[in-house]
């Protein structure tokens, strides 16, 4: 009970709760339940842990499956507890690592093992079986000083100074003597000034030019997205508003803004490339597409205006875009009138997006959430554009979730963001990943600013998470090595 209690607290250090300083202290529980446990019991532990932190922090899942998705109350409980068993494994199996490894109690194993341990085992979760990153420890800190780490180290690195910071509220409730616990005060200190000075270093710099940007919010609830009657009102919307901008440089519209497939809407599109081009406006809409050849539906930003270049999304959701099914299973969720077609991966390598010469690194949705997968635009690309349909989450923190992780892509690059969703976030974040506007959640609205795009190298783009990744893994190596000495 405990070690789930501490799970559930981890969630709360996220948005929009933002009570960053429980990330480090819920970790620091679950270290000090590892205290003196068999493997098993760590791993049990580790479990209850995963369980709490992941059934409250995505809790939302039902609403996209259930509420919008349809499906079957049995169907929603098996899937979101599958999920939560998955992600539960990986702390599961950090605590047996760590009561294998770590052997007797002290300073070294609080300090270096289970840090090290704990991002390795999260940087694991990121990409195996595809990956899922959400409730990153890195993530809770986009408002501290801890934010720092990011461009030198990224998500990653965020996650084990928090980690860090865990090993050393251990030390101070576990250590022995006064010794112990002035060294803890005095590497938590350290941390924090360490943090503050890296905040002072600018890795990028803005450039002198700037962008009239445009974001468009239609805010149109998904059950009537894609319904006959509100095809035309919805194209209306975004044409209209957009033309009403003051000519600016760049319009984004959300993933999926077009309701419906290009061959369908062609003489809108063939309109609103035409307006775009007279008035020397770059758009970026989201859209699905379908190549009738392959036969393969796509996720796609679409370019009009003076630059018609496409982008077709990468990392897609298993379950949402793509279902990693027997074709028996498939058939039977079409029987139920359930979500069933995949849609296809786009290529790798491709190409950044253009506006007036500057080139922009396009994310979809759910890839905004794997930064490591982004870096082939840089240093190329001096803008992030992030388009987006959080409408599946309805009225829950996932929205806020979601933003957090933008927030550190453009900590990571040093670049600022435009992010554009159907019914919220939509917000221009700034270089350092604060927001510089935004509008209200499910209104209806553009905003617009002036954005200057941003060019310099972060050591991030140069390493990625093999920096951490390996640092970590030689402590673990280390620790490896100590053990059998001992």
């Amino acid at each position: 009970m405990a070690a789930l209690a501490s799970g559930v607290l981890l969630p709360l250090a996220f948005a929009p709760f933002e009570l960053f300083w429980l990330a480090p202290l819920s970790l620091a529980g679950l270290f000090l339940l590892w205290e003196e446990q068999s493997p098993r019991e760590a791993a049990v532990l580790g479990c209850f842990y995963g369980i709490g932190a992941f059934a409250l922090g995505t809790y939302w899942l039902h609403i996209s499956l259930r509420q919008l998705g349809g499906a079957p109350i049995p169907i929603v409980i098996l899937l979101m507890s599958a999920l939560v068993l998955a992600m539960s494994a990986y702390s599961a199996l950090a605590g047996f690592i760590a009561a294998r490894l770590a052997g007797v109690s002290g300073p070294f194993r609080w300090l270096i093992v289970l840090p090290a341990l704990w991002t390795v085992v999260e940087w694991l979760r990121g990409w195996l079986f595809t990956g899922f990153p959400w409730l990153s420890l890195g993530y809770s800190q986009t408002d501290t000083p801890l934010l720092a780490w990011a461009p030198l180290l990224g998500v990653y690195g965020v996650t084990w100074v928090v980690a860090l910071l865990a090993g050393c509220f251990v030390l101070l409730v576990r250590g022995t003597g006064v010794r112990s616990r002035v060294a803890s005060v005095a590497c938590i200190v350290g941390i924090v000034l360490l943090s503050w000075q890296l905040q002072q270093i600018s890795w990028t710099e803005p450039r002198e030019l700037s962008l009239r940007v445009g974001l468009v919010q239609a805010a149109i609830p998904q059950e009537l997205k894609w319904t006959a009657a509100q095809r035309q009102p919805t194209l209306d919307y975004y044409r209209d508003t957009t033309l009403a901008l003051d000519s600016p440089d760049l319009v984004i519209w959300p993933e999926a803004a077009i309701p419906a497939l290009p061959f369908e809407v062609r003489d809108f599109l063939g309109d609103l490339d035409a307006a775009m081009a007279e008035q020397g406006t770059q758009l970026y809409s989201g859209i699905l597409t379908f190549d009738p050849e392959r036969r393969e539906f796509r996720n796609t930003l679409m370019g009009f205006g003076a630059y018609t270049g496409q982008y077709h999304k990468r990392h897609l959701v298993p379950f949402g875009e793509y279902f990693p099914v027997p074709d028996f299973v498939a058939h039977w969720l079409r029987l139920m009138n359930l979500p069933s077609e995949d849609v296809t991966a786009g290529p790798e390598g491709q190409l950044p997006l253009q506006v007036n010469g500057i080139a922009i690194a396009p994310t979809v949705c759910y890839e905004v959430a794997f930064g490591a997968e982004q870096l082939s635009f840089f240093p190329a690309s001096e803008l992030l554009v992030n388009i987006s349909n959080d409408t599946w989450f309805g009225d829950s923190i996932a929205p806020h979730q979601h933003l957090q992780m933008a927030r550190l892509r453009s900590i990571e690059t040093g670049r600022p963001m435009l992010r554009a969703t159907n019914t919220g976030i939509t917000a221009v974040i700034g270089a350092d990943g604060r927001i510089v506007q935004r509008i209200p959640q499910f209104e209806p609205g553009a905003l617009t600013a002036e954005v200057r795009p941003y060019k310099g190298i972060t050591p991030y783009m140069r390493y990625g998470n093999s920096a951490i990744v390996s640092f970590c893994g030689l402590l673990l190596l280390l620790s490896a090595v100590r053990l059998r000495t001992l």
